[in-house]
């Protein structure tokens, strides 16, 4: 009977050790997944403890950088992607057999689940913190219906005060160089949490700006350099807003309708531009919430000014979009919320309109929180 030679019997050591370093992160990966750590372990050990951390370590780096890392990333994810492949194939052809194209995929699936964990770690974890209704005194029953429409037409009122300031004074400066935008991003910051404050991230534009205009996109971020990727379409009235939620992101809001809460908050401190744009998106949110006659009824009490400006963005979201696309997209990113535990998938955007109206404020829309007594305005 023929012995392996010491070489054989190294390559297959060494092929036995690589294959269990791949099981050993796939395992790593499917344990942080599903493991049910409590909501208060990660808003106490991470949202309000590490992340704050990494997130004014990293942020300050990617705003320096005038690209988006996140280009990088995905370019360099597929071309590594494509040569290990290739790589697998061609062994597995000249080996005649499957073992060199099963180690490849064995060696994908890894990284794939090594990238997981990092994305956990610097930023998703942010998914399983606390909701705003364990930080904020919010009423148990829901908001009816009148009372969706009273917000809508408070929202319309505001912005039909505020279009003419607004488009007087504009948006002529990059929101994360705007001091009262910046001020009212760490004044809101204190009101919801004792965390350190986050970094404001700029605007960038990336390589997926075609898709964002074609899957009506506003914007993202990258959870790895945790920087702001924006649709390069996005109107001059709806920045201040987009950079205010995505800045909500960057503080550790993953769920989206408490991001659109926090950028609300944000936009709401802000000048008329920055105000106008937070109560144009309120205005937005109900007229998708609210039935035929209530919505006709809301867009009725616009002005010409407002009503431009909602028809402006109307039309920049129809002309860019590709349908079968923007389905798909949402499609995915629907099932990728609710992975995340995120019951209502995208429908969690228009949450914000409830959370708003079940929310007890100070004066001034101040949120009152749990553990701090004081006189609310209902």
């Amino acid at each position: 009977m023929n012995e392996a030679s010491p070489r054989s019997q190294g390559s297959h050591l060494t092929i036995s050790r690589r294959a269990a370093l791949q099981l050993g992160v796939v395992a790593v990966a499917a344990l942080a997944a599903w493991l049910p750590v409590p909501a208060s372990v990660v808003e106490r050990w991470y949202a309000t403890g590490l992340y704050p951390i990494l997130q004014r370590l990293i942020t300050p780096v990617s705003n320096a950088i005038p690209f988006a890392i996140f280009d990088l990333l995905i370019l360099g994810g597929a071309a590594g992607l494509a040569w290990v492949l290739w790589r697998g194939a061609r062994s597995a052809r000249r080996a005649r057999r499957l073992g060199p194209l099963l180690s490849a995929l064995g060696t994908v699936g890894a990284i794939a689940a090594g990238a997981y964990v990092v994305f956990l770690l610097l930023w998703g974890l942010n998914y399983r913190r606390e909701g705003m209704s364990e930080r904020l005194v919010v009423a148990d029953e829901p908001a009816h219906a009148g009372e969706v429409v009273a917000l809508g037409l408070h929202a319309v009122s505001q912005m039909n005060q505020l279009h003419a300031d607004a488009h007087r004074t504009g948006w002529s400066q990059a929101p994360w160089r705007d001091p009262e935008l910046v001020e009212a991003f760490h004044d809101t910051q204190q009101m919801l949490s004792d965390a350190r404050p986050a970094t404001p991230g700029r605007l960038k534009w990336s390589i997926l700006g075609l898709y964002f205009r074609w899957a009506s996109i506003d914007g993202m971020i990258d959870p790895f350099a945790l920087e702001v990727l924006a649709n390069p379409d996005l109107l001059p009235w709806e920045g201040p807003f987009v950079a205010a939620h995505e800045w909500a992101h960057l503080a550790g809001y993953a769920h989206e309708a408490e991001a659109n809460f926090v950028g609300w908050l944000m936009c709401v401190r802000g000048d008329a531009g920055a105000r106008y744009s937070g109560w144009l998106h309120v205005y937005w949110q109900v007229a998708g919430t609210v039935g035929p006659d209530d919505r006709e009824r809301l867009a009725e009490a616009l002005e010409p000014g407002p009503r431009r400006d909602i028809t402006a963005i109307y039309d920049r979201i129809t002309r860019g979009r590709l349908s079968l696309l923007h389905d798909a997209s949402w499609g995915v990113y629907d099932q990728y919320l609710r992975a995340h535990r995120v019951e209502g998938g995208v429908r969690s955007y228009g949450e914000v309109v409830d959370l708003i109206l079940r929310a007890r404020f100070e004066d001034g829309w101040v949120p009152v929180r749990r553990s701090q007594p004081a006189t609310v305005r209902e």
